[in-house]
């Protein structure tokens, strides 16, 4: 990291414009105003104090969740200056947390890279909150100023004295403008571990004063890493069988543009890279990640054609065939980044590609000739990768073929709806025969189809792509949803210009077998179905547990809760008039009371299924279905309070 100038006084905030516009567009400026705009209010405030890491000046950030869902940040960088602007006459503190597009960041002295780039942060933060309060200490003094609805409730007051330096900004989101105001401890908790990764040697913590252990000690979590990457691709990686003892490890730098890389090669069979730029997560990756693959190609494809490993292949390597089973992390600091669209998704910046190409490449070169057993290993594995792809082309194609020949080919046991139009069209993936049978009769005909699972679908997590088209249940789920699999530009992509539902509903019994096939489906969904769920397709039925009733009168329960809510209310205090029937399966239903219960649109409940962190996800699945044990037995005693167990 070069030096940084440590003159970061008021006459480097520069101001661009007003804050007019946030209040009244807030989705513009932080993506939305559901939970995910929420929690974006903390990205916002912490990556000023990451800047702040990256120039050299902060080692320490705390992120407190206070009993009201106000949050804090405090960090022991330099402090927001509070000289006077020289422009605007006003403290530069003001001018930081009032005007849009002002910040030490816009000058390159200040800040060689920063994350929260557009420039909206803190201020946007201040416009959306209904109080915040921001500290500084500074110069051996302690100042403050309050604001409402991001305007200054007073001026910058000079409150106390420290010997420290730093900054800390509380705010309370504005619950006029969000749907929801209550912050997530996980959702926090995972942002902060993946920063402490990208940012060794700077210490994290959270603490949430809303969750006291018996001695009325806070819930709290630190977060500090010595390796950065290589200890995040370790991490990454808990629930699968690596293939090196040690990740690859590229770090360098080129025209400013800071590149580092870790790598690891597990036995998995999918690809998961994860990307970086000045530690804000490009999930649709960009030219950083174009230049890893490029490298990644280019090296392994020389050497197994030098080393003559790839001779009796009788069909071409692709590109996805080197990175099957590999999981990496790409981070680049750049300067200057340019991101397409607002969230930040994508980086653009077209002389990246080439910086981290050659970076990758140099290291991956040298590191092939210095270790030739963990290169045939490598090798071994394309080819495993490219001689598997051949055949699940071949099988995909088989099942293509034969649904053409058949007339479309729609599963026998499908009971399909009569209505053509898949907006309003839903289908129920149902365990077993016999609840599939009663969900027949109970359905409506005209827009909702059945298609009933026998037993345990395959467990996709351990098998190779073509072992799963010949599984009859996920051949079924193929054809009746009328999606495929293709190959693009080197890609495996998911057609799903022929979806035949809007709603595809998995609907299985509420106990430990049922919540077991369940995951299976979901594992199945997001390995292979991936944009059905991004595109807010797949559902999970909530059949009630619990039928309470007194002669006639009769209550379903969901929970346990309901079901003593129920009992009171029949009861008039003696329990012994009270008829409690536990539903252990759908079968136990007739069709009425499944309709009723579970598949009328008007009274059950549908759990919507999102991806909230498709990189803890990742690791959720592998852990759960994959072949590691400690790692699932540690997830399963951690969530045990949350589990689904059947008594």
């Amino acid at each position: 990291m070069e030096e940084q100038n440590s003159n970061y006084n008021a006459n480097e905030i520069t101001a661009l414009e007003g804050l007019e516009a946030v209040r009244k567009r807030p989705g513009m400026y932080i993506g939305s105003t559901d939970t995910k705009g929420l929690h974006h209010l903390v990205w916002e405030v912490i990556d000023n104090s990451i800047d702040e890491h990256l120039a050299g000046h902060c080692t320490t950030i705390d992120t407190t969740i206070h009993t009201d869902n106000s949050i804090s940040v405090s960090d022991d960088g330099r402090g927001i200056p509070v000289d006077m602007h020289s422009k605007l006459k006003k403290s530069a503190l003001e001018v930081v947390m009032t005007v849009l597009h002002a910040g030490g960041k816009f000058d390159k002295n200040s800040y060689k890279v920063s994350g929260g780039l557009h420039g909206v942060g803190v201020s946007c933060v201040n416009a959306l909150s209904s109080h915040l309060r921001a500290e500084v200490k500074r110069n051996g003094k302690l100042y403050m100023q309050e604001y409402s609805d991001g305007k200054p409730i007073s001026a910058v007051k000079e409150i106390g004295t420290s010997e420290a330096t730093g900054t800390t900004i509380k705010f309370t989101p504005d619950n006029e403008i969000f749907e929801e105001t209550v912050y997530k401890f996980a959702t926090l908790s995972t942002r902060l571990k993946e920063l402490s990764y990208l940012n060794k040697g700077l210490k994290l913590s959270l603490t949430d004063l809303r969750d006291l252990d018996e001695d009325g000690k806070p819930k709290r979590e630190d977060y500090f890493s010595e390796g950065g990457l290589l200890e995040y691709v370790r991490y990454l990686d808990e629930a699968r069988t690596p293939l090196l003892n040690n990740p690859i490890y590229v770090t360098g730098k080129e025209d400013n543009v800071e590149i580092e890389v870790a790598m690891q090669y597990n036995t998995s069979f999918k690809e998961n890279i994860y990307s970086f730029v000045n530690n804000i997560n490009t999930r649709e990756g960009g030219t950083h990640v174009n230049g890893f693959r490029r490298a990644v190609n280019r090296v392994f494809t020389q050497y197994g054609k030098d080393s003559g490993m790839f001779n009796k292949l009788k069909f071409a390597i692709s590109g996805e065939d080197f990175r099957e089973g590999l999981t990496a992390v790409v981070s680049v600091k750049v300067p200057e980044p340019q991101f397409k669209g607002q969230t930040k998704g994508e980086l653009g910046n077209s002389e990246v590609t080439g910086i981290v190409s050659r970076a990758v490449g140099d290291v991956l070169k040298y590191y092939l000739e210095e270790n030739p057993k963990s290169a045939k290993v490598i090798i071994d594995k394309v080819i495993l990768a490219a001689t598997a792809r051949h055949a699940a082309r071949k099988a995909r194609e088989m099942v293509q073929r034969k649904n053409i020949l058949t007339g479309g080919g729609l599963p026998g046991k499908l009971s399909d709806c009569s209505s053509r139009n898949p907006d309003e069209c839903e289908i129920f993936l149902v365990e077993g025969d016999s609840a599939g049978g009663t969900a027949k009769q109970g359905r409506n005909r005209e827009y909702q189809a059945i298609l009933p699972l026998r037993g345990k679908i395959l467990n996709v997590e351990k098998a190779m792509e073509h072992k799963i088209y010949d599984n009859e249940e996920i051949k079924n789920m193929f054809t009746a949803l009328g999606v495929n699999i293709e190959e693009k530009d080197g890609e495996r992509i998911l057609n799903t210009e022929k979806l035949r539902y809007s709603k595809v509903i998995i609907m299985c019994d509420a106990d430990v077998d049922g919540s077991h096939i369940v995951t299976l489906i979901l594992t199945f969904f997001f390995r292979y179905m991936y944009p059905l769920i991004t595109n807010g397709n797949i559902y999970v039925a909530a059949p009630p547990l619990y039928r309470v009733s007194k002669g006639k009168q009769f209550r379903y329960c969901w929970n346990e809760d309901e079901r003593q809510e129920a009992i009171n209310f029949y009861s008039d205090g003696d329990e012994s008039k009270v008829k409690i029937q536990r539903y252990k399966g759908l079968g136990e239903m007739n069709a009425e009371q499944l309709w009723e219960t579970t598949m009328d649109p008007d009274s059950r409940m549908l759990r919507q299924v999102g991806i909230e962190d498709s990189q803890e996800s990742d690791r959720v699945f592998t852990m759960l279905m994959g072949d590691e044990v400690p790692p699932r037995r540690q997830f399963i005693e951690e969530n045990a309070t949350y589990a689904n167990v059947d008594v």
